[in-house]
């Protein structure tokens, strides 16, 4: 006879591999003076749509974590947040402006051709002032560092409180 109280068992949390900002804190203080420059003058849910998308692609499960927290918090519907890893199947969802964002996450975050297409920097150049495109570029840049860190010393997903980092 099963109850509703029955215990799940889930898989062991793994531990991170190395508590890297520990070990290089000007490192971890750069980073977040960098993130802080990056973020001037972009809407938040935008910002957390492309840190989200970046993290999609690298699988930073610790910044998928993050970052979806955060944009719940910065008002972002679960509904465009699930969609948005099938976007291409899901561009109802979202702006002109967030669409070419999200296309311009993709082709910075995946350089496996060597160079950001001219078609999808032209279509983010029609949607975003030279200011702002290039506050966005550097976000994008940003989050892919912040992934890399991620994903190489393994940090834990599932602790994060939104803006806790901020």
């Amino acid at each position: 006879m099963s109850t509703a109280e029955e215990t799940v068992e889930y898989a062991t949390e793994h531990a991170p591999r190395l508590r890297w900002a520990q070990h290089a804190p000007e490192v971890y203080k750069a980073m977040i003076r960098l993130d802080t420059a990056a973020r001037q003058g972009l809407d938040p849910k935008l910002y957390e749509l492309v840190r989200i998308r970046a993290s999609q692609i690298n699988r930073c499960a610790f910044c998928l974590d993050m970052h979806t927290k955060d944009a719940l918090a910065a008002g972002e519907s679960v509904e465009r947040i699930v969609q948005l890893s099938a976007w291409e199947e899901s561009r109802h969802f979202y702006t002109g402006k967030e669409l070419a964002a999200i296309e311009l996450t993709e082709a910075i975050t995946v350089l496996t051709d060597g160079f950001v297409p001219d078609e999808v920097y032209d279509r983010a150049a029609k949607h975003f002032e030279e200011a702002e495109l290039a506050q966005l570029i550097a976000a994008i840049t940003v989050i892919n560092a912040w992934n890399r860190f991620g994903v190489t010393t393994r940090m834990t997903p599932g602790h994060y409180q939104p803006g806790q980092y901020k």
